[in-house]
């Protein structure tokens, strides 16, 4: 491949990430059906495509992993990898759907179900949403606590029935399985309580706060649950 059609694709990988959802299915449509070859050039693991809204993320594992919950709750505490795998687990299997268009089915996520973790923290009576953050420095989400107590909602540390690598968000990550993809939240880092929704980075930037798929973001993509 020429050095410029390279520097050409994968400068629409990185549009594709920074777009508003208007263009990227633009970009759908200018590529479908695929018939340069160029949509096959992007990253893409498993059916997934990497996404990162920094130039880095810090590498963290079993010694160093941390995720607190704090704000609006009466037991604010710290769990280590360990923590989360010895608490009741969960397994959930649909289809990941990303608000740029591609879709991987039969995904299988596993971990802890974020209610359990909300319960275990005694959220106050004045709260009504979450919000996330993580350990890349950038990114944050966001739920109603209505949506946060959710069953098919998880604080997952495996996927495709194996540890969750680095590239996919690990080794912890927000998985919200009715939502576009970008609700959940990779390399998930805080859990805080708090008393309104506060949309999160890509919400700030176009998409929906409510990212329901299908019903949402102006696409009509199956439903993934």
């Amino acid at each position: 491949m020429g050095r410029r059609l390279l520097l050409g694709t994968l400068g629409l990988g990185a549009l594709g990430v920074l777009a508003a959802p208007p263009l990227q299915r633009g970009l759908e449509s200018l590529f479908a059906g695929d018939p340069t070859g160029l949509t096959g050039l992007l990253p893409n693991g498993g059916g997934f495509r990497y996404y990162s809204v920094t130039s880095s993320v810090p590498h963290k594992g079993p010694a160093d992993y941390r995720l607190t919950i704090d704000g609006l709750v009466d037991r604010p505490r710290s769990y280590t990898l360990a923590d989360l795998k010895a608490l009741p687990q969960t397994r959930l299997v649909h289809d990941v759907q990303c608000v740029t268009g591609w879709r991987v089915p039969g995904t299988p996520f596993e971990g802890v179900r974020l209610s359990q973790i909300l319960d275990a923290a005694g959220v106050r009576p004045t709260a009504r949403a979450i919000r996330f953050t993580c350990f890349d420095g950038a990114y944050t989400e966001s739920l109603t606590l209505r949506q946060a107590r959710r069953p098919d909602v998880l604080v997952a540390h495996r996927m495709q029935d194996k540890a969750l690598g680095h590239d996919h968000g690990g080794p912890v990550r927000l998985y919200v399985a009715p939502m576009y993809f970008y609700k959940s939240a990779k390399w998930l880092s805080g859990i805080t309580v708090t008393e309104d929704v506060r949309p999160g980075y890509w919400e700030d930037r176009g998409y929906d706060v409510d990212a329901w798929v299908g019903r949402s973001n102006g696409r009509d993509d199956a439903p993934t649950s």
